[in-house]
């Protein structure tokens, strides 16, 4: 058994094979599929830091007058 690789596009459910490889194949080959998988969306860091907030040990928020110090 030998293996080759080539990219291809999927066309109508049919995997094109190159003509350089169509004379060393026989009627029966292993079929392993490879997908690339676009890119997963990410969420905005401030809506994953309103879903897990971050702790900060003695933490204390301005106060009213502190943030309008001037």
């Amino acid at each position: 058994m030998f293996a080759v690789e080539f990219q291809a596009t999927i066309k109508n459910g049919v995997i094109e094979i190159p003509r350089e490889y169509l004379r060393k194949l026989t009627n029966r080959v292993r079929v392993i599929l490879l997908a690339e998988t676009p890119p997963q969306p990410t969420e905005n860091f401030i809506d994953q830091l309103l879903v897990h907030p971050v702790r900060v040990q003695g933490f204390r928020p301005l106060t009213r007058e502190e943030i309008y110090a001037g």
